[in-house]
């Protein structure tokens, strides 16, 4: 993406309702954030994420999926 049109998706976020420009304001910082921190993804492991969002029957659940599972069984 060049510089030009960077700049022209921005001239169009300004014409946005002041709610919506704080969400992108936000995404932005929360990517600055990300680019400042030390922890990095090696391409196995990027490539392992993949593999198992793509997968359509996990042998393993999510905690929140866990939790869940636990609460409609035990009322937990």
């Amino acid at each position: 993406m060049t510089r030009e049109q960077v700049k022209e998706i921005l001239d169009r976020v300004l014409s946005w309702p002041s709610a919506r420009q704080a969400d992108i304001a936000r995404i932005v910082e929360v990517m600055e954030e990300q680019d400042k921190s030390p922890l990095r993804m090696s391409e196995q492991d990027a490539t392992e994420v993949r593999r198992r969002l793509a997968e359509p029957n996990p042998k393993t659940s999510s905690f929140a999926e866990f939790s869940a599972r636990l609460r409609r069984r035990y009322g937990v």
